[in-house]
């Protein structure tokens, strides 16, 4: 009978193999990672509202419509939470940052980002005035600036930069975050003119879709070398705009992706591991 001292020797061998395996051929090691990290799309119509549940933190991603505003709150206390780590305004368009008032009258605040982009709409001079009342700052959201690096997950931002630009949209604040061997991109309203500047920096399992499912994102380079296995789609049911266009669901159907859509799909939970994705969805 062969002693516990050289079945324990076996096991190391067997997971040791694994690993090297998994190295050779994905190009990644095995994270060993704590938790889950939970991306909750939320359906705000046309517009977008992401909030991220971690081990120790949480973050929300815009807000939707200021007529969403109750219904991002209502999700947050739900999920048992009256702190939000990390605030992130997108852009200054209402569809992003139009419930960001209330939800930061709302709850206790830790960190806040935004792009340096002059805006005068009385939106977003709603949403500057009550981060001042509340006596919290505004930190730039851009490229180069790490907000979160801890041992199991790396947030950082990689677009927009110093460069100044006539549309809004590109001003977007695009955040990457790691955990573990899987990877989210958050893209905001990006279009191809920035989605070109970013390629090297966009390999993700899970991306959320510029621009609604805009044709004037997605791009074939980017898809690409984005690479990803889901695409979440925040758009609002039968909007004025006719998104998200046909064209834009094949293409990244095409290159292999699942594709989820709040306007179909309502409610969006993807969850990892630090290995695995699984998805849920409202219906």
């Amino acid at each position: 009978m062969k002693s516990k001292s050289f079945n324990k020797f076996i096991l190391v061998l067997l997971f040791t193999m694994m690993l090297y395996i998994v190295r050779e051929y994905t190009g990644k090691s095995l994270a060993n990672v704590e938790g889950e990290v939970i991306v909750n799309y939320i359906d705000v119509g046309q517009g977008d509202a992401i909030f991220i549940e971690m081990q120790d933190a949480t973050m929300l991603i815009d807000a939707g419509e200021s007529n969403y505003e109750d219904k991002v709150k209502e999700y947050i206390n739900d999920l048992g939470y009256n702190k939000i780590d990390y605030v992130i305004g997108t852009h200054p368009h209402s569809d992003h940052i139009g419930g960001l008032k209330e939800v930061i009258e709302s709850f206790e605040i830790g960190e806040i980002y935004l792009p340096k982009v002059v805006h005068t709409s009385q939106t977003y001079e709603n949403l500057l005035n009550t981060i001042k009342e509340k006596g919290l700052k505004v930190k730039t959201g851009k490229k180069g600036v790490t907000v979160i690096d801890s041992d199991d997950i790396n947030a950082y931002i990689i677009s927009p930069t110093e460069e100044v630009m006539s549309n809004l949209n590109n001003y977007s604040i695009v955040l990457r975050m790691d955990f573990g061997n899987t990877s989210f991109l958050f893209t905001g309203d990006i279009e191809s003119f920035i989605e070109k500047n970013i390629l090297d920096e966009v390999d993700v399992d899970v991306i959320k879709v510029p621009h609604h499912g805009s044709d004037t994102s997605s791009s074939l380079d980017f898809i690409k070398s984005v690479s990803s296995k889901y695409a979440i789609i925040s758009v609002g049911l039968d909007n004025i705009y006719n998104l998200p266009s046909n064209e834009i669901i094949n293409r990244w159907e095409n290159f292999g992706n699942e594709v989820y859509r709040t306007d179909k799909n309502g409610n969006i939970r993807v969850i990892s591991n630090g290995h695995d994705i699984t998805i849920e969805t409202e219906r």
